[in-house]
């Protein structure tokens, strides 16, 4: 009886040691969690201070990026329009945008700085856009795209051209539905692809039944399926980039105004920011923090300027003072 008395107080002694020790460990390693990423953010921020080429005279046009936005359509003029012009504020030397016919007028008439292709509806598309890519840097997939299954042929077609061609892939909006749809057309891609969804893009595409685990652990069995070129960049109020079993966020700038266009905004920014990435051989989510970055300041910036009548126009015009202080070649 002793012994049995005994026991149970040891047991129960031992429960209360393993609840303790379980409370600290819990206690202490999201601190120390909490540390580390905040150490990794801070490194990767510095990483993108390396980013952006010098403004010397022995470059000539183009090297900074060439970069194409597939996008545009009868509905939608306004999205591509902002990853374009954002990808050539950031830094880009030049931006095509191949868009539907009944696009490519409007969108011409926003600025004479971009090269507007409206042939994404011809019924030869894809031959007549073949010659163009070999030009570009990175393209850009989605930003107006629309849905409309004759546009996802073509889509699809251009992946395959880029593929072959080994072109980096930014992925957005109506373009994140068709990969939802036919995640198998970016499986095994040779060149890095950024997949940039918001939350319920982010649910669409890594499946709605992953359970509620982190971003990071939902979205793994749909990442290892891709291969390993794939990365994510989930825009939230903490915006989140996962790439190889990792993950980091992106916190601060931003505000409640929540305009349509940032989101295209950051994609194009992206684009430039990748391409500068992959010429200096550095990882696909310093570039995707960069845009983060980039989006979130000019969003304050501007909020703090014009408050609720902020528009993603008024985002544009910080660019530069955004990309000086953060971005640029001391």
């Amino acid at each position: 009886m002793l012994l049995s008395l005994t026991s149970k107080s040891l047991i129960k002694v031992n429960r209360t040691r393993v609840c303790t020790i379980s409370a600290f460990s819990k206690s202490f390693f999201r601190a120390f969690g909490s540390n580390m990423s905040q150490s990794l953010e801070n490194q990767i921020a510095e990483k993108t201070k390396q980013l952006a080429p010098p403004l010397t005279n022995d470059r000539h046009k183009g090297q900074a990026g060439r970069i194409g936005v597939f996008g545009g359509s009868l509905e939608f003029t306004g999205a591509p329009y902002y990853s374009a012009i954002t990808s050539l504020k950031v830094g880009a030397d030049l931006v095509y945008v191949f868009c539907a016919k009944e696009a490519g007028l409007v969108i011409k008439s926003y600025s004479p700085e971009l090269i507007v292709l409206p042939i994404l509806d011809q019924p030869n598309a894809v031959q007549q856009i073949e010659p163009w890519l070999k030009r570009l840097h990175v393209v850009l997939i989605g930003p107006g795209l629309g849905r409309l299954p004759s546009t996802f042929a073509v889509i699809e077609r251009i992946i395959g051209v880029c593929r072959n061609k080994k072109l980096p892939l930014v992925i957005d909006a109506d373009g994140l539905i068709f990969v939802s749809q036919k995640p198998d057309v970016i499986k095994d891609y040779p060149a890095p692809i950024v997949l940039t969804p918001n939350v319920m893009e982010f649910g669409r595409l890594v499946g709605q039944n992953t359970g509620d685990g982190t971003k990071l652990e939902r979205s793994s069995c749909f990442l290892n399926k891709l291969g390993g070129q794939v990365t994510i960049l989930c825009k939230d109020h903490e915006d989140e980039i996962i790439s190889n079993g990792k993950s980091v966020k992106v916190s601060g700038g931003g505000s409640g105004r929540r305009s349509g266009g940032q989101g295209d905004m950051l994609g194009g920014s992206l684009s430039t920011f990748l391409h500068w990435a992959l010429e200096k051989q550095v990882e696909p989510n310093i570039a995707c923090f960069a845009a983060c970055r980039l989006t979130r300041d000019c969003n304050a910036r501007a909020f703090a300027k014009q408050g609720r009548s902020m528009t993603a126009v008024d985002m544009i015009h910080e660019i530069h003072d955004v990309f000086e202080e953060n971005f640029e070649l001391k």
